[in-house]
């Protein structure tokens, strides 16, 4: 009898289909077109049809195996153990009543089906199997042709973890999708979204439907002629144009065609699904501010000029703004990255640097050629000199930081060059300021980086050498090395 498929409904649970028709017809005249055949030529070819073989009599006992893959003889290495004992105790415990519906179909007339049925290794590994009994000869014995399934598993459970890693991916960008979503309507500054090949506003945050006066569907879909006067038009679309074509974004003065009120325009370019769209944000024109004298504007604009880095923060360290000299330094695009970003994302070689140099002006008022390090946005470590003044006028102070790229001045024997990056004066002018576990750990940091350079420096830059020397694994090295701004890391090195 041949062995047909199970119901379509018990396959589909396992997700396994093996195409074998019910309607597989036997040989026509097996006596002609086989021959005699004996023994040993019936196993072979009993054991050929199949990946595993097992003969079984009528009560269920396992009498003799052959395997055609060898490695799924590997996996069952324990096979010949399998001799003299019930297949039902060769297989897991759910497999069991699927042991018993296979010997019961090959022993009535009841038409045999693949069944998956799992054996149990003795490590406990689940090796699953397609089998199928039919029974031979008039003493009951049943063979079991026996198909290895642990391709289809593997490839099963691959689709699994891709479909979880596609669910894992999705819910992300919906849980950013959220976050955007609740940035973008929370905004106090005016927001919207706009097509540039339409030059229609796609989206509008709540700011900028009040700063025109109008509800979300009254701003969606509108041109940028409904929303600007006609006046502030060309200069837009200008600007449009010089930002597609990769021009820096400026505030562009312009005029709403609702009440003629002047407004700043900053236009940004990104992409979103293979499409570039503008995101322009609209600031109110403050009331003017009474003009400076000529000599103190003269003053500003050498400042900002300068080609030393300076810096205005609130009491708190954040920044206030900056000239062009400390934009470069950071490795900023504009000033609205920095502003109210605190001062030590990018001064100080570690956390308690400007708290040393924020304590000094607290107590001194000004401080000069303070000497520490400065990181740009981008990974760039510059050696630099600050020189600070603390302002007050009224309420709560602000500080000014004249910062000097010095980098160019240190001697070339780097072994002379070292020094602790903090004396002991200031340190002990931190005393009471600043918490013992921070200058503990400032001082931690100082030895800490000695020893590194130190150890580079004698294996003249091997850093597989040096975390040897220094008793680190590589990663822990690299770590400290970033951390420190140490030596020219690549982003082909362990990160």
């Amino acid at each position: 009898m041949a062995c047909s498929n199970e119901n379509k409904a018990g396959a589909g649970k396992r997700g396994v289909h093996w195409g074998i028709s019910a309607l597989v017809k036997t040989f026509v005249s097996p006596q002609t077109s086989l021959g005699d055949l004996d023994a040993g030529s019936a196993a072979s070819l009993i054991a050929a049809s199949s990946d595993v073989t097992l003969i079984v009599d009528a009560h269920g006992t396992v009498r003799d195996t052959a395997f055609q893959n060898t490695e799924l003889l590997d996996d069952l290495s324990e096979s010949a153990d399998w001799v003299g004992r019930a297949l039902a105790t060769t297989v897991s415990p759910d497999s069991r009543p699927k042991v018993e519906a296979l010997l019961r179909e090959a022993t009535t007339a009841a038409e045999p089906k693949w069944r998956h049925i799992n054996h149990i290794t003795p490590e406990g590994r689940s090796v699953p199997v397609l089998y199928c009994g039919v029974q031979i000869g008039a003493e009951g014995r049943i063979v079991m042709f026996g198909r290895d399934l642990r391709v289809m598993s593997a490839l099963q459970q691959r689709l699994m973890n891709a479909q979880q890693s596609m669910e894992r991916d999705y819910s992300k960008l919906r849980d950013v999708e959220m976050r955007y979503r609740l940035l973008f309507q929370l905004s106090s500054e005016a927001v919207l979204i706009l097509d540039p090949a339409k030059g229609r506003v796609l989206e509008a945050n709540a700011a900028a439907q009040d700063l025109f006066g109008a509800g979300s569907e009254d701003v969606v879909g509108r041109a940028m002629a409904d929303i600007f006067g006609p006046d502030s038009l060309p200069a837009l679309q200008a600007h449009l144009t010089a930002i597609r074509a990769g021009a820096k974004p400026e505030d562009t003065p312009a005029r709403l065609a609702r009440g003629s009120q002047p407004v700043t325009v900053k236009v940004s370019l990104f992409r979103q699904e293979n499409a570039a769209l503008f995101l322009m944000r609209i600031s109110p024109v403050q009331s003017a501010v009474p003009a400076l004298p000529d000599v103190k504007t003269k003053l500003l604009r050498a400042v900002e000029s300068a080609p030393d880095g300076f810096v205005v923060t609130d009491h708190h360290g954040a920044v206030i703004t900056a000239n062009a000299a400390f934009l470069d330094m950071a490795q900023l695009l504009d000033e609205h990255q920095a502003r109210g970003q605190p001062l030590d994302r990018w001064v100080g070689a570690s956390g308690v640097d400007l708290d040393v140099l924020m304590a000094n002006l607290r107590g001194r008022g000004s401080v000069r050629f303070f000497t520490t390090t400065m990181r740009g946005e981008v990974g760039l470590v510059t050696q630099v000199e600050i020189s600070a003044v603390a302002v007050r006028k009224g309420g709560q102070p602000s500080y000014g930081y004249a910062i000097r790229n010095v980098g160019p001045r240190l001697h070339t024997d780097t072994r002379a060059a070292q020094q602790l990056p903090r004396s002991v004066e200031q340190l002990t002018e931190l005393i009471g300021r600043v918490a013992l576990k921070d200058l503990v750990r400032e001082a931690t940091e100082v030895i800490e980086r000695l020893a590194i350079e130190a150890a580079l420096e004698l294996t003249n830059d091997n850093r597989a050498s040096a975390a040897e020397m220094l008793g680190l694994s590589r990663q822990s090295l690299y770590v400290k090395l970033r951390r420190y701004g140490l030596g020219d890391l690549t982003a082909a090195e362990p990160s």
